[in-house]
């Protein structure tokens, strides 16, 4: 940048404009929200105007700059494009026309998607509350000034954030790619690998012993934890949310006990969006019982081993065997239920062997999102770095 670029009060670049209308109990209204974030606008719900509070909302047309008072803080600043055109807002919503004469409303959006800009509209936002209830008002809002190069200049400036932008969007979309194709050769090997279907049934190797129905009313702030559905997490507990009952009625419960290397499923709603819902116990979790609704493996004889068990209840096979029927529609599966599907192990050595190979692969897979994850947090940094650099005139 040869000269600094003038400084200008948005106040000289955007006009308020404000079409309201009078909402009509027969009409239906397509209201929009703001996204956190600087990431655009988007239809929130569809209502008939039966069904909305205010007397009064406010027509939006493509090319609008709008921002939300409430989380301007939160970078919800967006330019309509023509899918919200004829869309409406609340009074929360204020709106601008760009004067496009000076500035380029996606000019302006990307300025405006720094975490600098959403730090400078906290501080110019009044409101009740530090956070919640902080509200940039409009004068406050047309106060706040941008550097203003040529139109041209801003164009430029544009089309190669959009260009840079579309590059670490597909390269976060490969890094996810090749996650995604990992983790699913693992479920393919894992499933046909554990593969048990024959004339004996889980029922001959084990059984399921379901908690005890602890009463609400016994559960207090100090004591011993219990194991329920909700601490049930795809491979070990999870004590996010803990109900406990008085330490010295442990030994009542004595058969509802748990041991270190326990393995448990949820009973209800085993199967979530996230994979089936099933644990074991570590040094972490005990003591503790076990609750209504969470069966806990016990095995009649050695010729299972625990590890391959394990993961045959985390694979498609144990899925697919309560699945359609007990646990879509009508979430819950009972001891019986899991006891009677067919189950016909191979020899334990077997056993081990196919645990260790799929241990091995899981290492990988953990290897290989540890690795997505980095990447994809060195990709959320790239940018910042470049909006920085080309509002520095640098790019």
């Amino acid at each position: 940048m040869t000269a600094p670029w003038p400084m200008v009060p948005l106040a000289q670049a955007l006009k308020a404009v404000s079409r309201p209308v009078a909402v009509d109990g027969t009409a239906v209204y397509r209201l929009l929200g703001a996204h956190w974030y600087a990431r655009g606008l988007y239809v929130k719900e569809t209502l008939p105007g039966a069904g909305i509070r205010a007397s009064r909302l406010y027509r939006v047309e493509a090319g609008d700059f709008v921002y939300n008072r409430l989380f301007a803080w939160k970078g919800s600043f967006a330019v309509a494009t023509d899918e919200h055109d004829d869309c409406f807002v609340s009074n929360e919503f204020p709106c601008f026309r760009v004067d496009e004469s000076r500035l380029d409303g996606q000019f302006l959006w990307r300025y405006l998607s720094r975490v600098s800009a959403w730090t400078e509209a906290l501080g110019l936002s009044t409101g009740g509350t530090p956070t919640s209830r902080n509200r940039l008002k409009e004068e406050k809002f047309l106060g706040m000034t941008i550097p203003l190069p040529s139109l041209a200049e801003q164009r430029r400036i544009v089309a190669k954030i959009d260009q840079l932008a579309a590059k670490i969007a597909e390269a976060r979309g490969l890094r996810e790619q090749a996650t995604a194709a990992t983790a699913h050769l693992l479920d393919g090997e894992a499933g046909d690998r554990l593969t048990c279907a024959g004339a004996t049934r889980v029922g001959d190797f084990l059984s399921i012993q379901s908690g005890y129905a602890f009463k609400s009313e016994w559960f207090a702030e100090q004591g011993i934890r219990l194991v329920r559905n909700v601490n049930i997490g795809h491979g070990s507990i999870d004590w996010g949310q803990t109900a406990r009952i008085p330490m010295e009625r442990r030994d009542e419960f004595a058969r509802f006990a748990l041991d270190v290397g326990d393995i448990l499923v949820t009973l209800d709603r085993p199967i979530i969006s996230t994979g089936v819902k099933v644990a074991r116990v570590t040094d972490a979790d005990v003591p503790s019982l076990l609750l209504q609704r969470v069966g806990r493996v016990q095995f009649k004889s050695k010729a299972v081993v625990p590890e391959f068990f394990f993961a045959w209840l985390r694979s498609r096979q144990f899925v697919g065997a309560i699945d359609p029927g007990r646990s879509n529609g009508v979430p819950h599966i009972a001891p019986k239920d899991v006891e009677s599907i067919p189950f016909a192990p191979p020899p334990r050595a077997e056993q081990r062997r196919i645990v260790a190979y799929l241990d091995d692969l899981q290492a990988k897979v953990d290897r290989l999102k540890a690795l997505q994850a980095q990447t994809a947090a060195e990709l959320d940094a790239l940018l910042p770095a470049i909006l920085d650099k080309a509002f520095k005139g640098e790019l």
